[in-house]
Parts: C-alpha cells; structure tokens; sequence
C-alpha cells in the first residue's frame, strides 16, 4: 500500500498530521498490510529560522523511517495567490514524478491510501487513472466542512469523489457532508478514529501552580486560531472563581488571547503552553480535571478521547459525532450552543460532578482502534476484489 498525504509527521513537524500516522501504524500492526509513505512537503529554499514556519519546510528531510515505516518526502511547488486553486496539478506533478521513481527502484503497490480530500485526495485520484492503481480517499474534517465553500475544489472535489475506488470518513457528520456533495451515502464508509491507550493514560501531572493551592485546572487544546475557541474558553474561565486555564497550540492568535486575559483580569489563572509534544500530553491531560473544547467545527474531536484515557472529563462544543462519544454524564458533557454562558454552566456542572477518573478512562478504551483497523482492511479487500486484483 502507497499512502499519500500531505499530513503526516516529519522530523521537522514530528505533531504534522500524527492521526494520520497513528492510524497507519495500527494498520501495519495488524500483520495484513505492508506500506509505504510519499508525504509532500512545500518547497521553500532557506533553513534559517528568521523565515519563520516556512523555513520548516525546508529543513524537512528527503526521507526517514518513523516507526519502521518508510517515508519519502518530495518537494511540490505553491504559488501565493492561486495556491488553493492550483494545488492539486502540483500536487499531483511532483507525487508522479516520486511514485516513477519509486516503481523503477523496485517498488510495487496495490492501492493507494489517501488522507485529507483537496488537494490531497485530487491529486490521488489523477495518480491512480495515470498509473492504474485504486485509491481509497479519507476526508477529516476542513477538506469537506469548508473547502467545498469555494466553487472550483468544490467541483474538483466532486470529480474525485466520483472516481475514487473507495471513500471513507473519520465521522458520521462529514459523511453527511459528503452526501450534501452528490456522494451517495452507501459509497462512504465511516471509520473513526481511536484511542491509544498505551500512550494515553494516566502519567504524572505535568507540575502545576493548582497542586499547591488546591484549584481546579481546565485546559483547552489546538491551533491558536479563532475556529478553535480558546477566547471562548478564557471568558469562561473569568466567570469561574479558582479555576485555571491551560491552553496548549501555537498560532497567530496567541497575542490578541493574551490581551483577553489580561482583559478579564484572570492573566495569573491563565497559562500558554505553547506546542507540547504529542508524546508529553498525557502528562498534561492527567493535570487537568477537564478538557474543554469549544471548536467551531471538528472533523473528529482526537483530544477528547486523548483526555479521557487520561481520566480526565470533558465539555465540548456539539462537534462531529460528540453525541456517540459522550454517551455517559459521568465522562463529561456537551453543549449545543456555542458560547460562554453555555460553556461555563457545563464546565461548573462537570467540576461538581464526582466521578472517578479510572471510570472515565475505561469510557475511552472503549473506542479502540481495533474496528478502524478491521474495517480499512475490509473496505481495502473488497476495492481489490473489484478491480480483480489480489490483496490480503
């Protein structure tokens, strides 16, 4: 198998797209599928850290081996301006060329495993007709809540998903967006994400001021962007005497959510945690008495499963498919109306709730990766058996 995607670690971005990485990983692990990564990274020609988030780029490897697994990271060109429109024939233009070389060195591939529908899944697409291999394409979240808003992906888009083998969504609620498209609903299988328990379980506590004295601790995590809340979640925070607030992500938002806080007179309640590596969260949702997550729009909420393995209960916006995944008041809760009356009186509620965080853990392992695995690869055998082709 061929995965291709823009969205996957490397060792300059090690938190790029790990869903995505961890998803495979447990596919791999399951004995049946061998794989290979072509991850594309923008190209961009300087190093030096004064270039900002750009210069990742450029420090990204050629390639690496995560987890056993090998990546290949080619370079693909993105012009300003016309980016969003010219990105899947770039795309596609530098993926042909690595997957060529791939061939030729010896490489074969069944099918191909895309993530993320434009430009990712496009581009897929256009590789499987030139190179006659099937492609199963996965949406997760903007790539089908907002992307299909601007009229050429949306029909770029729309000519993918018409031609893609297979089509699988991370939630019941992009499938519906999918069908809002012109996909029929039968072609769309919906595998969610899971939890690694392993790695997410209760550790100890990142070190805290609220250890001393006592406070409860909430936290909040994402890219310190306005579609994630954290503004929401700090106003919240100021109508709720003794608690502090956590906030985990980096991005452009990180001033204006300072001057808020400072606004709001609760500045020594509220810590920026900057990006935390995705190996050391466990330690903070073990911290924190809850996660709160007042997003606008998620394709599959990851954190809140992440910190519940963790003990840790939850209040979230009505998101996704929250309403299966909190099923139990004891775990959490979540609102329907996105604002900071709401989310105040669900996090109070939550906080005076007793409840046990070893209960709240085993509520999370229940959503494991097991049926994920299982159903990529019957979905992965079944688009082979079509094609006529032999597959495990």
């Amino acid at each position: 198998m061929l995965t291709f995607t823009s969205l996957y670690p490397n060792a300059a971005k090690p938190q790029h797209g790990v869903f995505v990485e961890t998803r495979l990983r447990q596919l791999v692990g399951s004995g049946e599928v061998s794989a290979r990564v072509l991850a594309p990274v923008p190209y961009f020609p300087f190093r030096s850290e004064r270039f900002g988030a750009y210069a990742t780029f450029a420090r990204a490897p050629r390639s690496e081996t995560r987890f056993g697994i090998e990546i290949d990271h080619p370079r693909y060109v993105t012009i300003p301006k016309i980016g969003m429109t010219a990105a899947p024939f770039l795309l596609y233009a530098s993926a042909r060329r690595a997957v060529a070389r791939l061939l030729r060195s010896g490489h074969r591939f069944d099918l191909i495993d895309s993530h993320y529908c434009y430009p990712d899944g496009v581009a897929a697409v256009m590789l499987s007709r030139h190179f006659g291999v099937p492609v199963s394409v996965t949406a997760r979240g903007t790539d089908i809540n907002l992307i299909p808003d601007h009229r050429l992906p949306r029909r770029l888009i729309q000519w993918a998903t018409e031609r893609a083998d297979g089509l699988i969504t991370v939630s019941g609620a992009l499938a519906s967006r999918l069908a809002a498209l012109g996909v029929a609903r039968n072609r769309v299988t919906v595998l969610r994400n899971g939890v690694d328990a392993e790695l997410f379980r209760p550790v100890r506590p990142l070190c805290s001021d609220q250890e001393r004295k006592g406070s409860a601790l909430a936290v909040s995590v994402g890219n310190l962007v306005p579609l994630k809340g954290h503004d929401l979640v700090i106003s919240a925070a100021s109508e709720i005497p003794g608690l502090d607030l956590w906030i985990v992500g980096g991005g452009p938002e990180r001033s204006r959510l300072e001057a808020l806080a400072h606004k709001l007179g609760v500045a020594d309640r509220v810590r920026f945690l900057g990006v935390v590596p995705y190996e050391r969260m466990p330690a903070v949702y073990s911290a924190a008495d809850v996660l709160v997550l007042a997003s606008q729009r998620e394709g599959w909420p990851n954190v809140l499963l992440e910190a519940m393995a963790c003990g840790a209960r939850v209040v979230t916006t009505e998101v996704s498919d929250v309403a299966e995944l909190i099923t139990d008041p004891a775990v959490g809760t979540w609102v329907s109306e996105r604002s900071v009356p709401a989310l105040t009186q669900a996090i109070r509620e939550v906080l005076a709730t007793q409840s046990s965080r070893d209960a709240t853990r085993s509520h999370a392992q229940s959503f494991s990766w097991e049926a994920t695995t299982q159903g990529q690869l019957a979905l992965f055998r079944d688009i082979l058996r079509r094609r006529g082709l032999n597959g495990p």
